[in-house]
């Protein structure tokens, strides 16, 4: 026997990608430089590590699922003064959860306060992380698929108050994957009046809000308390580490919001055995409490940015979207058989864009682009882009 809703789940889109590479062969004379997975190559900070080898002596205890109060404390006080939450700070012991990275937690947040009896829809754009219809799917809801628009944006404005009323979970992402668009203040706050008057939760990926160029972007949180919202009902966000501190491995991440659903979190994640390491907890307690680090991680980024668009800005649509450490580009041909000549030809991985859309009426809106991640050390990335532009430059396209 086994749950059929597994059978939902679709191939993940590095599955596809494999897939698709699997009988492609680069040059031997070049390494391969991956563009395709998110994850940060930069350095992890040095304080962190050391954090980690002090208290690996930690591991003889067995953690707690609520975590450390000087963790959730730590977190707090980040997220408070982020997100200009003075007025309302969050409360630690009720406000706040740590999490073994975002992606476990989101899948499990659905699991844990979703109504499979009742039915309904989780409300995503469309392309989108695959965990949102994962989650979707194994609470035996339907995904509501949101497509983008020019500008990288779901219109949800054009959702209907009946589609509304069926939605039990609403995921954003902003800054956006695949696209690094961020949602204003002005769409927040619509939606979470939305939230409030259908009854759902609407749940706010923030994994990169800390990767951006200018001005930082706006949290749910943050319009909560504009919006006079000051207890954040209906209101939840998710926090990671990962890409904020260059550490995707540690997985230490939190998630913040309407104490009601975090009580009822915390219930469900003591039974599912998912809690941080003691060692990870005051790792992270510490990378929490310094922004020296993401300041000199930022302008890394924003340094790759600047340059992709003076090495590929006159040969592609490169554009910066002033967030998150993805360039959302479209091809001059069909972006599967783009991203399987580049890593023939080159080396470099990217990934396909229709690889994380969904077709719903004849159209995949992922389909035509490739997400590139400016992950890679600088002076590798460099060398792809080089690559890129060759390539690009030596084809007929038509």
């Amino acid at each position: 026997m086994r749950n059929p809703d597994l059978n939902r789940l679709k191939p993940y889109p590095f599955e596809q990608l494999a897939a698709l590479l699997a009988d492609a062969r680069p040059p031997k004379d070049l390494r391969a430089i991956p563009l395709s997975i998110g994850e940060p190559q930069h350095p992890p900070p040095e304080f962190v590590l050391s954090a980690l080898k002090k208290h690996l002596n930690l591991i003889a205890k067995y953690p707690t699922t609520k975590g450390t109060s000087e963790l959730r404390a730590a977190a707090a006080a980040w997220a408070t003064t982020r997100f200009a939450l003075e007025c309302h700070p969050l409360d630690s012991e009720t406000n706040l959860l740590p999490v073994n990275g975002t992606r476990e937690a989101i899948f499990a947040a659905v699991q844990a306060t979703c109504d499979r009896s009742k039915g309904g829809t989780v409300i995503m754009p469309n392309p989108f992380y695959q965990i949102y219809e994962g989650a979707a799917l194994m609470a035996g809801l339907e995904p509501h698929y949101l497509p983008i628009d020019s500008n990288g944006q779901p219109d949800y404005r054009g959702v209907s108050d009946s589609d509304w009323a069926n939605c039990q979970f609403c995921f954003i992402c902003t800054p956006g994957n695949p696209t690094g668009t961020t949602l204003n203040q002005d769409i927040l706050i619509e939606l979470i009046k939305k939230a409030n008057e259908f009854n759902f939760w609407l749940a706010s990926d923030e994994c990169y809000s800390e990767i951006y160029r200018d001005e930082p972007p706006c949290g749910l949180l943050q319009a909560a308390i504009a919006s006079g919202q000051t207890d954040y009902k209906q209101c939840i966000v998710f926090h990671s580490l990962s890409k904020r501190s260059n550490l995707p491995g540690l997985r230490s991440g939190f998630v913040a919001g309407d104490a009601s659903f975090i009580s009822d979190f915390l219930k469900f994640r003591t039974y599912h055995g998912c809690s941080m390491s003691m060692a990870v907890q005051a790792a992270s307690q510490l990378a929490w409490r310094d922004e020296e680090h993401v300041c000199a991680n930022r302008v890394l980024y924003a340094e790759k940015f600047k340059e992709a668009n003076v090495v590929l800005g006159d040969i592609l649509d490169v554009r910066d979207p002033g967030a998150g450490f993805y360039l959302w580009i479209k091809t001059p041909t069909a972006c599967d058989i783009f991203s399987r000549d580049l890593y023939e030809k080159t080396g470099v991985t990217v990934l396909p864009g229709q690889y994380l859309g969904r077709e719903i009426n004849g159209l995949n809106p992922g389909a035509g682009f490739v997400r590139i991640a400016l992950v890679a050390e600088p002076k590798i990335f460099r060398e792809a882009l080089e690559r890129i532009r060759v390539f690009v430059m030596s084809r007929p396209w038509d």
